[in-house]
């Protein structure tokens, strides 16, 4: 689990860099939306995940976050509405994010 000022340091770097935007709409949380997904996290360690209006009109948003992170083994940085940033670490990265202690 991150800490906050381990939130507070990816909330830095997600907002100076360019990271990858994944729209989720009606399609809501299939084999291929969270395979794509995890996909994504072998090239980067931060991904920010929208949810479009068609995917909030089957399913609730915090019950779409806790299946999103429990299938991805991942952590809720910050949510925003519905845009949330999530990270997972991956060491095997050349710009791998060391987090302060």
């Amino acid at each position: 689990m991150i800490t906050n000022k381990q939130k507070q340091q990816l909330k830095k770097i997600a907002h100076s860099s360019d990271i990858l935007k994944i729209n989720i709409g009606k399609e809501v949380l299939d084999k291929d939306v969270i395979k794509n997904i995890d996909n994504s996290f072998n090239t980067r360690e931060l991904i920010k995940i929208s949810f479009l209006k068609s995917a909030l009109d089957n399913c609730d948003k915090n019950t779409l976050i806790i299946d999103l992170t429990s299938h991805l083994k991942c952590e809720v940085v910050q949510t925003i509405g519905n845009t949330m940033l999530i990270y997972r670490p991956n060491d095997k990265l050349k710009d791998h994010i060391i987090l302060e202690k």
